[in-house]
């Protein structure tokens, strides 16, 4: 209502200027009036589709109104002022080309040169007013109309000229060419007018500039065909006067540049110009030639091609400058609209135009027949921009509208040809009625769907060039304008030298036109260069990256020194949460670089200033953070991350800027490929930090951001298309969901034990929460159902936010972990996680229902698998029986075998339904699954009842059903992945494959079934069915499948040792014939073989190089083939012995012998660089050497916690005796500790140098001399350890009042002695003058030197001691002073006894020790 309301004072205002002209103000009036009425009907319409939807009345009134509405404003808006005049110039048009239809030509008194001249007069003139039009629709109303209405007169002047041409020509055929080429003229007339109205209604109109150039260029090649086929000018002129009007009708594409000129790169125009240089020097070059030899058919080819080439110089250079224009920061690049409006509107005017040649009684058949090819021509490409634009459009409703729209256009199309067929067959008033009435709808359909994609949000936006981003582009555009005015000049000299070849100054004039076209051609090229889009800006954002590395430096010095100050701005958790923030908007950046860096240099300059503005708070943030972080290492680590990452970046710039967004450039490409995931990995590395930081200091508002801006991200669509299958986004996005639950599960149970663990689990949810949001953006993008995207999206969200209100909930629990209230949330958090889960599950099962059940399948028949392979254990060991002693196999086998041919015929609805939808899938995988369960179930049955007495019969038969149920779980993988691909995909062919891999099994089982209780085609029927096992075990090991199992080269070497064992029993069997070894046999070699291949492939793929993984891989396959040789020949010879076949057997089994060394050479390369021999005695004493250190390193620890004893003296005084002690004892730990670890790298140098050679034998390096030099200094080490060890206890026993001076004195010289040992085995095979022996040398004086320290302190407290404690008193009898005498003299010889009986123990110990070393020795 508002917006009538403004139309009505508008069109009265406009009313009111049209003074003096009754006529034009009335039609104005009558106009609005018209548009006021349609408006009030489309109201009542409305509202009775409103009160009754579903009526098809309604919704059918309510079209035609609002199309009512539509013409109504159109006729309106031709009323304006100057657009009346543009109406009234094509209608002017119209009515005169009339006259080319009518077949009446005037005949006047002239000549045919004066009819040409005055023809070429007038072209000239209808192309200057074209040129005028195309300035004057950008002016005032006034220039408007003037400049059509000069239009109109000059095309009238034109034709009539034409018509008198055509006149004069002497036969039918040069008529009829005439008025064809004039028609033409005619038609790009209307066309630029047409397109002249819609810039002036709405200069803003996307792609409406272009649209006018394009047409007055079109007119202007119209002309130039007229002309050139009705001149006779001197030879070339005409040629040069084509080529001027073409130049300069595509000079009106420099001017006003707002939109893109066409769809080329910037590196494309650049290119082009680059081409286009050489061309037109060449042409210019030519054009001289020619002209010098009077070549004037060739010089004439030489001017159209130079005019040609600088029309694609004119539109490149546009096209460049619009580029650069929109690359600049402070420009909005355009956004192309869903359809282009115009080329519906030119499509309407065509298809309008030759309805009306269909419709005129004057028409010829040839007439006829040119309009219905052009109706069909227009009416199709209509249809195909429709159905463009219904695939893009995310709106349901205008998704509808235009393939209803499409649907109608060309139901109408086929109604209306096929009446033109019956008009041009039999032209008559009936046929001509009947095309009309297939017309009008036609033409209703046409113009509803051309109003339909007129509407405002269809179409597209233009951008907005800033002044800044103007002046870049006015060198280009001022080159481009030069070389247009030096091309002119050098055609208008070339023909000026058409008739006077022999002008000198013209040629001297002709030159210098021809350098001036070629400078500025190449200035053009030098000013495009130097604008490329984007080095800008690269350059000022690594400029900005190296001021923000120069920040973290100088922060990280900060850190070190302990001066980094901490900021105020915020708190730790606001730093965190300004951190987190940024890194996700910095990661979001990242991808956009690229795709910009590869091909889109219009976007390179935004996009790097994008990811500068985010790195800022970023690096602010990091500082700020480390501030106020406590731990001095914790902020060094931080900052060096920080530095990490900045530098990634600026990497990521560097590439960019040499990538530049040209396409071509691939190497560039994958150099910013390779920088932007090495950025992407620095920003994982620096969040996961920051996250642990967080958590730990309970900030989870970061952790809650970072799960809400994941949700909403998976509703924005993607940059690039995905690179897997729905399916496999499915199965990471279920793992996430169900890592999510269990963690939302363990956060309740560590509320009660354990509420410090929560926060780390609650940062686990928020990372699997993101992981699953990147996944569903590409799910949605993959699925064809909408209905599970939307469940998807919706899904998704909802547990995005019980995630949020979980980890909220945590926070709260974690820091108040007595307060039940915050408890009971937590739980609630942690239900409706659960719930959310399970909803999301549903949503993906939803949009693959087969697919997932192929996975619950697979995981069915593992277990079915595992259940037969137990089955089989007992059947091996003779224990498994049936449980009726009156069961019999003939009980069981007919249900085995329905159950298997079920199983066949399953098979192929299985294969057959992978093509279809996931339904019928699902369903054929249930039934599927239902026989198959059947069929395990039977055979184990079967298998029991055929007794323990004849268990080989019972493993034979569940190897087979266990064969059958590994080849359907092998089939269902297969067809969950070919599950809606195309018939080629190689996915389809692997599914093929396997189907027939399963009906192999199957026939096999049916064999075996079949051949259960025949005693005498038993061991034939194990051994192939053993040789179709090991066939699938070869093919598998060269297949692309990933194993489960992990294996070491040792396990490679272990299984080769069965297979020996496996080829004996076979030559038995082979030899002997019978039936019963031969089942022994095929079960033992079946699962050798089957064994060694599955870990020579697990171990394979564990290899250092691609030479041993290959060699590897081959080696096994040679042996299984190598077995499967022998198998074959034990078959035969059980089928057939002869003498021959005996005599071969051992033949090949000398080659599976050969196969078999040959895996153990290629598992011993397997090993690879770092794989160490644990038996090799140079292995054993560094291990030994390193458990020493480790050990003297716990007692130095040790040593550090006593504390002397207390004493009583005064506190001035020097250290005590006790803290002389334990410092001493310190140091000799110490220097045992630095004595070891040299003694453990000189050992190390010792084996690199070969002076110790390694052993690859066990227990043999007791016998050898490096083993025994081994044996020596792993003693050596160990009495190092143990005598640092007896050192700590007598020192800690010292302190406590335990023991004496004394016994610490013996273990420190204990340590002196077992250190010179150590010394001693050591320097043994050590180079004296080596950097290691130095070191050895020294480690060991130091040990010598503390030891003889701490000697001197003890004794010294010793002395002190008994200088303290030893008071002699004399008696002053005689008697007294003689009993005195005796009991020292006692005490003396009880001292010296007990000294000798200690010695003697001591020598008994050693020569006991040794005495027992050299009996083993």
């Amino acid at each position: 209502a508002n917006a009538l309301k403004v139309l009505s004072t508008a069109s009265r205002g406009v009313a009111a200027g049209f003074n003096g002209q009754p006529q034009a103000q009335e039609a104005v009036l009558q106009a609005a009036k018209t548009v006021m009425e349609n408006s009030q009907n489309l109201i009542l319409q409305a509202k009775k589709s409103l009160a009754d939807p579903t009526a098809p009345e309604n919704r059918n009134n309510l079209a035609r109104a609002a199309k009512a509405v539509s013409q109504a404003l159109s006729s309106m808006i031709g009323c304006l002022p100057g657009l009346r005049d543009v109406d009234a110039a094509i209608k002017a048009i119209a009515n005169g080309s009339q006259k080319l239809v009518s077949g009446q030509y005037p005949h006047l008194d002239q000549s045919y040169q004066q009819l040409q001249l005055a023809l070429s007069e007038a072209g000239a003139g209808l192309n200057a007013s074209a040129s005028n039009l195309v300035v004057a629709s950008r002016g005032s109303n006034d220039m408007l109309a003037a400049a059509a209405k000069r239009f109109a007169d000059d095309f009238m002047k034109m034709l009539d000229a034409a018509m008198g041409v055509a006149g004069a020509a002497k036969d039918k055929q040069d008529q009829a060419q005439v008025v064809g080429y004039t028609r033409n003229v005619s038609v790009a007339a209307s066309k630029l007018l047409l397109a002249g109205k819609a810039l002036a209604a709405d200069p803003n109109a996307p792609n409406a500039k272009n649209q006018l150039s394009g047409a007055a260029r079109n007119v202007t090649e119209s002309i130039n065909s007229l002309l050139g086929l009705c001149s006779s000018t001197t030879p070339g002129q005409k040629e040069c006067e084509n080529a001027l009007r073409s130049i300069r009708a595509s000079e009106s594409m420099l001017e006003h540049i707002r939109e893109p000129v066409n769809q080329a790169s910037f590196f494309a125009c650049q290119q082009s110009v680059r081409e286009a240089a050489v061309s037109t020097n060449e042409q210019m070059g030519n054009v001289s030639n020619n002209l010098k030899r009077g070549n004037m058919r060739e010089f004439g080819d030489n001017i159209t091609a130079t005019a040609k080439l600088v029309s694609n110089l004119i539109e490149s250079a546009a096209q460049s400058a619009y580029l650069v224009g929109i690359a600049d920061p402070s420009s909005v690049a355009g956004t192309p609209g869903l359809v282009d409006s115009t080329q519906f509107a030119q499509a309407h005017q065509a298809v309008t135009t030759a309805c009306e040649t269909l419709l005129n009684p004057q028409s010829s058949q040839q007439q006829v027949l040119s309009a219905a090819t052009q109706v069909a021509k227009h009416t199709s490409a209509l249809c195909n921009v429709c159905k463009g634009a219904s695939a893009k459009t995310t709106n349901a409703v205008a998704k509808k509208h235009f393939v209803q729209s499409a649907k109608e256009v060309a139901n109408r199309t086929a109604d209306l040809v096929k009446s033109i067929k019956a008009l041009a067959s039999n032209p008559s008033d009936a046929t001509r009625e009947a095309c009309a009435r297939t017309t009008r709808p036609l033409m209703e359909a046409v113009d509803s769907l051309t109003t339909f994609a007129s509407s405002p949000e269809f179409a597209s936006v233009a951008a907005k060039i800033s002044p800044s981003a103007q002046e870049n582009m006015k060198p280009i555009l001022d080159a481009a304008r030069h070389m247009v005015a030096s091309s002119c000049s050098f055609v208008g000299a070339a023909r000026n030298l058409c008739g006077s070849q022999d002008d000198t100054p013209g040629w001297q004039l002709l030159n210098q036109h021809s350098k001036a076209v070629a400078d500025s051609i190449r200035k053009l090229l030098e000013e495009i260069t130097a604008k490329a889009p984007g080095q800008k800006e690269c350059d000022e954002s690594i400029m900005h990256m190296n001021q923000a590395v120069n920040q973290i430096d100088q922060a990280t010095l900060g850190a070190i020194s302990n001066t980094l100050q901490p900021r105020a701005e915020s708190t730790l958790q606001g730093f965190h949460e300004q951190v987190m923030s940024a890194l996700a908007e910095v990661d979001d950046a990242i991808d956009p670089v690229v795709s910009a860096g590869k091909q889109e240099s219009e976007r390179l300059g935004h996009e790097v200033i994008t990811v500068c503005s985010h790195f800022t708070p970023l690096i602010n943030g990091m500082v700020g953070a480390a501030s106020k972080t406590k731990d001095h290492n914790r902020q060094v680590s931080m900052l060096n991350q920080a530095k990490t990452l900045a530098e990634s970046m600026l990497e990521l710039l560097y590439a960019a800027k040499r990538s530049g967004g040209n396409p071509d450039a691939t190497a560039a490409h994958q150099e910013l490929v390779e920088a932007a995931q090495n950025a992407h990995d620095a920003v994982k590395d620096l969040s996961s930090t920051i996250e642990s930081a967080a958590s730990a200091s309970g900030a989870v508002s970061s952790l809650v951001d970072s799960i809400q801006k994941a949700a909403i991200r998976v509703d924005e669509p993607l940059m690039a298309a995905p690179g897997k299958s729905y399916v496999d986004y499915q199965e990471s996005m279920v793992q996430a969901a169900k890592n999510i639950a269990m963690r939302s599960q363990d956060i309740l149970g560590k509320s009660g034990t354990d509420p410090p663990a929560m926060l780390p689990l609650a940062q686990d949810v928020a990372q699997n929460y993101n992981s699953l949001a990147a996944d569903a953006r590409n799910a949605v993008a993959t699925t064809e159902q909408e209905e599970v995207a939307t469940r998807i999206k919706q899904t998704v969200a909802a547990l995005g936010k019980s995630s949020s209100d979980l980890v909220l909930s945590t926070a709260a629990a974690a820091s108040s972990p007595n307060d039940m209230y915050f408890r009971r949330e937590l739980s609630d958090a942690a239900r409706a996680v659960s719930e959310k889960v399970s909803r999301v599950l549903k949503a993906l099962q939803a949009g693959s229902r087969g697919t997932q059940a192929c996975l619950d399948a697979i995981e069915e028949l593992s277990g079915i698998v595992g259940d037969l392979e137990t089955t089989t254990m007992f059947a091996s060991a003779g224990t498994l029986g049936p449980d009726n002693a009156d069961d019999a196999f003939a009980n069981h086998r007919d249900k085995i075998l329905t159950n298997a041919k079920a199983l066949v015929q399953d098979t192929k609805e299985l294969v057959s339904s992978a093509a279809s939808s996931q339904e019928k899938l699902a369903s054929a995988v249930t039934h599927i699954l239902g026989t198959s369960r059947k069929l395990a179930t039977t055979a184990k049955l079967g298998a029991a009842s055929l007794g323990s007495d004849d268990k080989e019969a019972q493993v034979l038969l569940l190897n087979a059903v266990k064969d059958v149920a590994s080849a359907l779980s092998g089939l269902m993988g297969a067809t969950k992945n070919a599950s809606g691909k195309g018939a080629n995909d190689p996915e389809v062919e692997d599914l093929r494959s396997a189907a027939k891999v399963m009906v192999t099994n199957v026939s096999s089982l049916l064999k075996t079934v079949k051949t259960a209780e025949d005693e005498s085609a038993r061991g034939t029927r194990a051994i192939e069915a053993a040789l179709d096992a090991i066939s699938q075990a070869i093919t598998n090991l060269n297949s692309g499948e990933a194993v489960r199992e992990e294996a070491s080269p040792e396990d490679l070497i272990r299984s080769t040792k069965t297979i020996t064992s496996a080829t004996g029993k076979a030559v038995t069997a082979g030899n002997s014939g019978k039936q019963n070894e031969a089942i022994v046999a095929a079960n033992e070699g079946r699962k050798a073989v089957v064994g060694l291949l599955t870990t020579c492939k697990a171990a394979a793929l564990r290899a250092e190089s691609p030479q041993a993984r290959d060699y590897a891989l081959e080696s096994g396959r040679k042996c299984g083939q190598s077995y499967h040789q022998v198998l074959e020949h034990v078959l035969s010879m059980m089928q057939k012995p002869t003498p021959e076949k005996k005599q071969k057997l051992p033949e090949l089994s000398k080659a599976v012998a050969v196969a078999v060394s040959e895996v153990v050479r290629a598992a011993e390369g397997l090993k690879g660089s770092d794989w160490v021999n644990p038996d090799d005695p140079n292995v054993i004493a560094e291990n030994e050497l390193l458990a020493a250190a480790a050990s003297i390193e716990a007692a130095s620890k040790k040593l550090a916690q006593l504390k002397p004893r207390q004493s009583a003296r005064a506190a001035d005084e020097s250290l005590s005796f006790d803290e002389q002690i334990l410092e001493a004892a310190k140091a000799i730990a110490a220097a045992t500790g630095a004595l070891v670890k040299s003694a453990t790298q000189t050992q190390r140098e010792l084996v690199a140098q070969g002076r110790a050679t390694s052993s690859a034998s066990g227990p043999s390096y007791l016998k050898d001399d490096d083993g025994q030099w081994s044996q020596g200094l792993v003693s050596a080490a160990k009495m190092v350890a143990g005598t640092t060890g007896q050192l700590c206890d007598a020192a800690n026993a010292l302190v406590q009042g335990g023991a004496s001076e004394e016994k610490l004195v013996a273990a420190a010289k204990g340590v002196a002695k077992s250190t010179a040992h150590l010394l001693l085995a050591c320097m043994v095979k050590a180079d004296p003058n080596s950097d290691s022996a130095r070191r050895l040398q020294e480690a060991g004086n130091a040990v010598k030197t503390a030891a003889e320290h701490l000697v001197q302190a003890a004794q010294t407290a010793a002395e002190a001691a008994q200088e303290e404690q030893i008071t002699v008193a004399l008696s002053s009898r005689k008697t007294g002073q003689i009993a005195a005498e005796l009991e020292a003299q006692e005490i003396i010889l009880r001292k010296e006894r007990e000294l000798e009986q200690a010695r003697i123990k001591l020598s008994k110990l050693r020569e006991l020790k040794y005495g027992h070393g050299q009996k083993d020795s």
